[in-house]
């Protein structure tokens, strides 16, 4: 009779190895950290906190519900939601161009995506401002008007959704799709199986990114938006107005729920990226892809 071999003890996964900072230990380093994140983020974020409720509970309350910050705030978010919803297609769309086809210019076109990154809000305003403003060398003048504001902050948000879907159709096992087309599945049964489910975390944490980036967008607003209160005023200039008014508290407390919604946010991508870490993305293309075998052999693939 063959002996059975002998189980192999696991093995235990190796400390992280690399050069260290010189000079800077394990301890050390991990407190320059804490220390730098409680001066630059931490402590910031706690006293805009404390000081929209230094007069109150009630007071903050009253800050965040009153008739021109609501108004505010529901502008703001309504305009957020129509933005990532035009970029979740639209960039979507743009990524599989840049991954998916070849033709002169990509690479400028591929670099002209970052260009809300890199561009001063304030120029990306005037830039809106003069191509949709009054003097608008098209002949759209979409200035003070909520419009504007869906231009303004679909340029600012652009580039999330793109760079979010980009890695992901760049890793996709293009195999699955020439194996779903072989078992006679169309182009749209082939995206909806099997493109789509991979592309679907890519959207998502783009669309999360770009909600919270959209929230809190100033710069490219103030010029083209015209700020006029229940109609183009958005939270952010809003908050402006308050603290030249003197009204501080009150101001924190808007500042204090787009901040919740922000990092609510960031929250939700970030477990929904560890949510599809652990090898989910294989286990989506085959299953996937037996649901295409399935549908085909049953005379369904459209």
């Amino acid at each position: 009779m063959d002996a059975h071999p002998a189980s192999v003890p696991p093995v235990a996964a190796a400390p992280r190895a690399g050069i260290r900072l010189p000079g800077v230990g394990t301890g050390l380093g991990r407190g320059m950290v804490v220390l730098y994140l409680s001066l630059m983020v931490m402590l910031p974020l706690a006293a805009v906190v404390d000081e929209s409720l230094s007069n109150g509970v009630s007071s903050f309350w009253n800050a965040v519900t009153g008739e021109q910050s609501l108004a505010a705030l529901k502008l703001t978010v309504v305009c957020s939601l129509i933005v990532v919803a035009i970029n979740a297609i639209f960039g979507t769309v743009i990524a599989w161009v840049l991954v998916r086809d070849d033709f002169p210019g990509m690479g400028a076109v591929n670099a002209l995506i970052d260009l809300p990154f890199a561009l001063p809000t304030i120029v990306a305003g005037l830039t809106l401002l003069t191509l949709y403003g009054p003097e608008s060398p098209i002949g759209l003048d979409v200035a003070s008007t909520r419009v504007a504001i869906v231009f303004a902050l679909c340029f600012i948000t652009l580039p999330f959704v793109v760079r979010s879907v980009q890695p992901l159709l760049m890793e996709m096992d293009r195999e699955m799709e020439e194996a779903s087309t072989s078992l006679g599945a169309g182009g749209l049964t082939t995206f909806r199986r099997i493109i789509f489910p991979n592309l679907l975390p890519g959207i998502v944490a783009g669309v999360m990114l770009a909600f919270a980036r959209a929230l809190g967008e100033y710069g490219s607003l103030i010029l083209i938006s015209g700020n006029l209160p229940f109609k183009t005023e958005v939270s952010s200039v809003f908050i402006r107005s308050q603290i030249e008014s003197g009204n501080v508290p009150g101001a924190s407390a808007v500042s204090v729920v787009l901040l919740a919604l922000s990092v609510l946010m960031l929250v939700l991508v970030s477990l929904f990226a560890r949510s599809g870490s652990h090898g989910e993305k294989r286990g989506i293309l085959i299953r996937t892809i037996n649901r295409v075998i399935g549908r085909s052999q049953a005379g369904g693939g459209q």
